[in-house]
């Protein structure tokens, strides 16, 4: 077994890393947007958006709690939910901070389509350790790549 590795982050990139891991879930974020929208709301309000069992709101509601992003005020029978303000204030100024310092020209940049990578054979990565599969019919890598290439072209 490995030794885990603890280290000692600042309080700051602790939340921020806490507030990425909740929001790192579509339906979080969609509660989040709806909160955004109008605040004070109540679990049932969110539900009658969102068309999800009220037991699954819940907890990505207790998801988002524990990551401070929102509130909840208890009203008689009553569970209202409002966005925490200050943790959306901390990753607004990471993201522009951290968002401020990418640069990408429009020339430089690329998409999957205009991107050519090497395409291997099915096999390459097994010849540094000098074993083929004795079962399976070997192609060469020309027959390889022109299959590989009719493929991408095809999608």
């Amino acid at each position: 077994m490995g030794v885990t590795k603890h280290l000692n982050f600042d309080i700051e990139t602790k939340t921020i890393g806490e507030i990425c891991k909740a929001l790192g879930h579509p339906t979080r974020i969609q509660i989040m947007t709806l909160l955004w929208k109008r605040d004070n709301r109540t679990c049932g309000q969110i539900v009658e958006l969102i068309p999800l069992a009220q037991s699954t709101v819940s907890k990505h509601l207790l998801e988002l709690k524990k990551a401070n992003l929102v509130n909840i005020k208890n009203v008689g029978k009553k569970t209202i939910y409002s966005i925490e303000v200050d943790n959306i204030q901390i990753l607004k100024k990471y993201l522009t901070s951290y968002l401020s310092t990418i640069e990408i020209l429009e020339q430089n940049k690329s998409t999957v389509f205009a991107t050519r990578h090497k395409i291997r054979s099915r096999n390459n990565h097994l010849k540094q350790y000098n074993y083929q599969f004795p079962d399976k019919k070997n192609k060469t890598e020309e027959e390889d790549n022109s299959i590989l290439y009719s493929e991408i072209t095809v999608n």
